[in-house]
């Protein structure tokens, strides 16, 4: 067959190719405008997210900076009152109990509960509670877990009245678009971790003795116990901490100076030199400017990348929001309130006046606050004769009313958030500021 008849062939085949060419073509260009198309709308979506999320910042950030100057305006007129629960159980138990005593607490204010606990004139022991229950009782078992985490840390109140260890009810209202919370706290309920760099090297062994009380408690490993003590080591070489304080005289000499003046006569200038003594000032730093200076160099410490403290954060038991780092003063508080803080927290304390017989104090105190609060430490010592030589061991490290508050405020805008943590110190009305942390 000759190319001339072979020609049209061709071409005809050409031509039906065409139309399958364009299609691929298409699609490819459908593919790219789309791809472009998707890539565009991401990155605009990105833009108005970062925008949104900018505005709903500004606004938070707003609102949290107007809340802490509220915070402070009103902190003076902050006046917590210790309250009695001769029927109830204490609320530093609560790390202890079994699981059906731990629901049985947090279902306090059910009717089912307060039914059940309407007769009890006293309770001498947590443990106590069993006489009331088998252990097979429905309405305890009957609390199902996600109830029971819903209801957050506690429902029995603390020695203030809030949840342990809030000294009011926390407090929420609104700024502009944001939902701000306030919560305070007292310091003086925790175990001060300031005592670890105690530079009292006759303390020592009681400081060990009661931090380890104080990690056994909350069932820490040895291995993170051996870290948060090589930590400390190495903050302690920076600066030591100190629980007695003493007014300081401090003498500066400020250098020589000398003046050349010039004055005119007659026949042109005369220069005179004069050499002045050194100055010598003599200052006092009071024993309260001290503590300030104190407080606000280790809230920096305390909150810096030299201590992990978040590893002290996670749940001593799955399922429960208790954790070692809930107990723990971060702020330079340096006494423990007899009248609020928990049971290994009264331990770790008086360990300074004797490891056998601290269980045995605070266990005593436990007790007798649950009526009404102690007055003062010898209040304390009259109550608890037999231990009084071993309070008096504990007197620089134990108080009975609360002076160190943290102000956690929380500002949520959106998806944005803004938080602030102040640490005061409060004598009678007078209220100063010892450190913030923004975030």
């Amino acid at each position: 067959m000759s190319k001339e008849n072979l020609k049209p062939a061709e071409l005809r085949g050409g031509s039906r190719s065409r139309p399958g060419v364009v299609l691929l073509i298409t699609l490819v260009l459908l593919v790219v405008l789309a791809t472009l198309g998707y890539t565009l709308s991401n990155r605009v979506a990105a833009q108005r997210h970062r925008q949104q999320y900018i505005i709903d910042y500004s606004q938070a950030r707003y609102a949290c900076d107007s809340a802490v100057k509220y915070a402070l305006d009103t902190v003076q007129d902050l006046a917590p009152q210790l309250i009695s629960r001769p029927n109830e159980p204490d609320f530093s138990d609560l790390f202890v109990l079994s699981e059906v005593e731990y629901k049985q607490i947090l279902g306090w204010d059910t009717a089912e509960t307060k039914n059940k606990i309407k007769g009890i004139k006293d309770i001498s022991n947590i443990n106590d509670i069993d006489k009331f229950s088998d252990g097979n009782d429905p309405n305890i078992d009957g609390i199902e877990t996600a109830e029971f985490n819903e209801t957050g840390l506690m429902t029995i109140r603390g020695p203030y009245g809030p949840p342990w260890p809030f000294v009011n009810e926390p407090v929420e209202f609104e700024i502009a678009s944001a939902t701000v919370k306030i919560e305070i706290e007292d310091e003086n309920a925790k175990y001060p971790v300031g005592w670890l760099f105690l530079d009292d090297d006759e303390n020592r062994r009681e400081v060990t003795a009661g931090f380890q009380t104080f990690c056994e408690w909350m069932g820490l490993e040895n291995e993170l116990v051996d870290s948060i003590k090589s930590q400390v080591r190495q903050i302690s070489d920076i600066k030591p901490f100190q629980i007695e304080f003493k007014p300081i005289k401090q003498t500066i000499t400020r250098p020589a100076t000398r003046r050349t003046p010039t004055s005119k006569t007659k026949t042109g200038k005369r220069t005179v030199q004069r050499t002045y003594r050194p100055r010598v000032i003599k200052k006092t730093i009071s024993v309260s400017d001290q503590i300030d200076i104190q407080n606000k160099d280790f809230a920096k410490l305390f909150h810096s990348s030299l201590l992990d403290v978040e590893a002290f954060s996670k749940p001593y038991i799955e399922g429960r929001k208790e954790s070692a780092l809930k107990y723990m003063g971060l702020w330079a508080s340096s006494k423990v309130n007899i009248n609020t803080a928990p049971r290994h927290v009264l331990e770790a304390a008086f360990a300074f006046g004797g490891l056998s017989e601290a269980s045995e104090i605070a266990e005593r105190i436990i007790q007798l606050r649950r009526i009404g609060p102690f007055t003062d430490i010898e209040d304390l010592k009259a109550e608890l004769a037999k231990y009084s030589n071993a309070i008096s061991k504990c007197e620089n490290y134990i108080t009975t009313t609360s002076s160190f508050f943290t102000i956690k405020i929380t500002a949520i805008s959106g998806v944005a958030k803004a938080t602030a943590t102040i640490a005061i110190t409060k004598d009678g009305d007078k209220v100063k500021q010892a450190a913030v942390i923004s975030g």
